[in-house]
C-alpha cells in the first residue's frame, strides 16, 4: 500500500488484487487510509446522517434512478469493505461489487399511523441510531419517509459510515446530485472563503517607506511569537486533557461506564439573514455567532436543570465547559468540480481529512445576550492564531504509525470523552435546490456513535440555518427543550442587536 502522509491525507489507489468484471476489464481494490479505518474500531463506529426535508412527497423510483446514474459511479458507494489478512496487516480494502439499489433505499410502510408525525420521524431516527450498517453491502443507505410533518411534506435520511469519508466531502458529493430550483440545469453554489493577498509594491526610495517596512516586519514578528505561544499553550492543554483534565460535571456529562446505543436527533431552523445582521452589528463572523448561540443555549439549559434539581452548588461562571470543534483540512473541491469528476468516473472522496480543536465555552447568565457572541468571537480569534488543529492532525499520524489503529483511536476517544460536546459547522448551498424534481426545504447533517453525550451541528441552506442536536437519550432526557433553548437564545440575541441599533440611531 502507498499512503500519503502529508496534510491533505490523500489516499492513492493501489492495485493489490485483480479480478475481471463482466466486460472482461480489470477492477481495482482500494485500501482505506488509516484514519478511515479508525472508524471501524470498537467504541468509534461512527455514522454520518443527513436528514433532509422536502416540499413535495418523494417519488422513490426517480430517486433510485438518480442514485444509479450518478452516486454509484463512485467506488466508495459501490464497493464492499473487506478485511485483508493475507499479509497479517489486517487492513481494510474496498472491493467492487454489484449493488442492488433496493437493498439500500428503504421505504417503510407508514400508511395510517396513529401518532403525531413529528414524533414518528423523531422515533424513527432514534431507532436508526441503535443499528449499524450491514458490512455485507456498501456502507450507506437511504430511508424515505413519505409522511407530512410540521417541517416538510416528506423526510429522507441518508446514512453513511464515516469510513467512506469526512462530512464535508460526503455532503459536497450529495449536493452534486442536486440542481437549483430556479434553473434545473445549474448546479448549487457553495460560498467559498477566499483570502486575497494584498500585493502592493513596496518602495524604499524615501524614509517614510523604510519605516513602514520596518513596522511591517515588527508586526509579523509579533504575530509569529503570538502564534507560537498560543500553539504551545493549546498543545499543553490538549495533552492534559488526554491524561487527566476533564470538563466540570454538568447535565451533558456521560456517566462513567455508561453505554447507550440510542440518540435523539432534534433540529431547529432560524433565519440566516438575522444572523448576518447580528454578525455585522458585533463585527463578528457567522461562525462566531453560531458558537455564541450555542453558549447561550447551553447556559439556559444548565441553569434550568440545576435550579429544578437543586444541584446548583457552585457558580456557573466557574464551570469548565469545552467544545471539541471539528475542522476540515482538505481544500473544498466545490460542487461543480465534484459533478464533473463523477461524470468522468474519477475518484471524488479520498478518505477522511479533518482535525479538531478545543474551544472553551462561556457558561454563565449574562445580562447582555450579545456578550455571548462577543466572547465567542474572542475565543475564535485566538484559535485563528494557533496551530492546534494541525498539531493534532500530525499527532494522530504519529500514533497511527507507532501505536496502530487502537492507539490513535484511544487518543481521540480520551480527548472527546473529556469535553462537554462536539461541534461542527457545514456550509450548504446559497440558493434553493431540488433533487430529481423534489425541492428541498432543509438539510440537517449529524452523527452518532461518538463517545460524547452531545453533538451540535449547524448547516446553512439558502436563507436559513439549521441547528442539529444529537443527544444521548440516557444523558439528556429532554433534547427538545434544549432545541427550544437554541431558538430562544437566538431570538434574545437578535432582539438585543435590534435594540442597540435603535438606541444608536436615536
Amino acid at each position: 500500500m502507498e499512503y500519503s502522509g502529508d496534510n491533505k491525507m490523500v489516499l492513492k489507489p493501489i492495485r493489490i488484487s485483480k479480478k475481471l468484471d463482466e466486460n472482461g476489464g480489470e477492477e481495482e481494490a482500494i485500501l482505506l487510509s488509516p484514519p478511515s479505518q479508525m472508524f471501524h474500531e470498537p467504541n468509534y463506529n461512527v455514522c454520518i446522517v443527513a436528514i433532509m426535508g422536502w416540499k413535495v412527497p418523494i417519488e422513490v423510483d426517480a430517486i433510485k434512478a438518480e442514485i444509479k446514474h450518478k452516486m454509484l459511479k463512485h467506488p466508495r458507494f459501490s464497493s464492499l469493505q473487506v478485511m485483508d489478512e493475507s499479509d497479517g496487516s489486517r487492513e481494510i480494502r474496498l472491493v467492487p461489487t454489484a449493488v442492488n439499489i433496493d437493498d439500500h433505499v428503504i421505504v417503510p410502510q407508514i400508511a395510517g399511523i396513529n401518532m403525531d408525525t413529528d414524533k414518528f420521524v423523531e422515533d424513527y431516527l432514534s431507532n436508526l441510531s441503535t443499528t449499524t450498517i450491514d458490512m455485507s453491502k456498501p456502507l450507506w443507505d437511504l430511508h424515505i419517509l413519505n409522511v407530512k410533518t410540521s417541517d416538510a411534506e416528506a423526510t429522507s435520511i441518508f446514512r453513511f459510515h464515516h469510513s467512506l469519508g469526512d462530512g464535508v466531502s460526503l455532503i459536497s458529493l450529495l449536493l452534486s446530485l442536486f440542481r437549483t430550483s430556479s434553473d434545473p440545469t445549474s448546479l448549487p453554489t457553495l460560498p467559498v472563503s477566499s483570502s486575497s493577498k494584498d500585493k502592493s509594491n513596496l518602495s524604499i526610495n524615501n524614509r517614510e517607506n523604510i519605516w513602514s517596512l520596518i513596522w511591517k516586519y515588527l508586526v509579523k514578528l509579533w504575530l509569529l511569537i503570538k502564534l507560537l505561544f498560543n500553539t504551545v499553550v493549546d498543545i499543553l492543554l490538549l495533552t492534559a486533557t488526554m491524561l487527566f483534565l476533564k470538563d466540570s460535571q454538568s447535565p451533558f456529562t456521560v456517566a462513567q461506564g455508561f453505554k447507550s446505543n440510542r440518540h435523539r436527533f432534534i433540529y431547529r431552523t432560524v433565519s440566516l439573514n438575522d444572523i448576518k445582521f447580528v454578525k455585522n452589528a458585533t463585527n463578528a463572523t457567522v461562525n462566531d455567532f453560531i458558537l455564541g448561540i450555542t453558549q447561550a443555549a447551553l447556559s439556559r439549559y444548565i441553569h434550568r436543570r440545576y435550579e429544578v434539581e437543586g444541584k446548583r452548588k457552585f457558580s456557573l461562571e466557574r464551570m469548565r465547559c469545552r467544545a471539541t470543534v471539528l475542522m476540515n483540512l482538505r481544500p473544498a473541491l466545490g460542487v461543480q468540480a465534484i459533478a464533473e469528476m463523477i461524470e468522468k468516473n474519477a475518484i471524488v472522496i479520498q478518505g477522511n481529512c479533518f482535525s479538531f480543536s478545543l474551544i472553551p465555552l462561556t457558561i454563565a447568565e449574562l445580562e447582555d445576550p450579545l456578550d455571548y457572541v462577543r466572547k465567542a468571537k474572542t475565543s475564535m480569534d485566538r484559535k485563528k492564531h494557533s496551530l492546534e488543529s494541525r498539531c493534532t492532525f500530525y499527532s494522530l499520524h504519529f500514533f497511527l504509525k507507532f501505536f496502530g489503529l487502537r492507539g490513535a483511536t484511544t487518543l481521540s476517544e480520551r480527548i472527546l470523552s473529556r469535553t462537554t460536546l462536539i461541534f461542527s459547522n457545514v456550509i450548504g448551498p446559497l440558493e434553493e435546490v431540488s433533487w430529481s424534481g423534489h425541492p428541498l426545504t432543509f438539510v440537517a447533517p449529524t452523527c452518532y456513535g461518538h463517545p460524547t453525550g452531545l453533538m451540535v451541528h449547524a448547516c446553512s441552506y439558502a436563507e436559513k440555518l439549521t441547528f442539529v442536536i444529537a443527544a444521548e437519550e440516557g444523558t439528556i432526557p429532554d433534547p427538545n427543550q434544549l432545541g427550544d433553548d437554541f431558538v430562544d437564545s437566538f431570538m434574545l440575541i437578535v432582539e438585543a442587536a435590534l435594540s442597540n441599533k435603535i438606541e444608536n440611531q436615536s
